[in-house]
């Protein structure tokens, strides 16, 4: 279950949750059963407090989003996939360090 500040982005609300998102979109493609998918889920809340109104946070079940996942090649997860206007501008996969997710998402932003 996404935090409250976290997107829950589904097919329905891809385009109004991440291709027109105003600001760059972390999006975490992730599933119940990943062992690291769980280790990573604090991090990424607390990120989306710390990026609020300057980056997204979103999570992608890929069990429940296939065609998602497969749109994007996603083959393990977690896969984090960055995007500014609706296009990918960064890819990490497996779990990360906080660092590196704000490494990357600074460079989204400012990029």
């Amino acid at each position: 279950m996404a935090a409250a500040n976290i997107l829950t982005v589904t097919e329905q609300n891809f385009a109004d949750t991440v291709s027109k998102s105003p600001v760059p979109v972390l999006l975490d493609f992730w599933a119940e059963w990943c062992g690291p998918c769980r280790a990573i889920a604090p991090v990424l809340d607390e990120l989306a407090t710390e990026y609020a109104g300057k980056a997204a946070i979103g999570k992608v079940n890929v069990d429940n989003e296939q065609n998602l996942a497969v749109k994007y090649g996603i083959s393990g997860i977690p896969a984090i996939l960055f995007l500014k206007n609706g296009e990918v501008v960064g890819q990490m996969v497996g779990l990360r360090s906080k660092k590196d997710l704000k490494a990357a998402l600074d460079k989204a932003i400012t990029g």
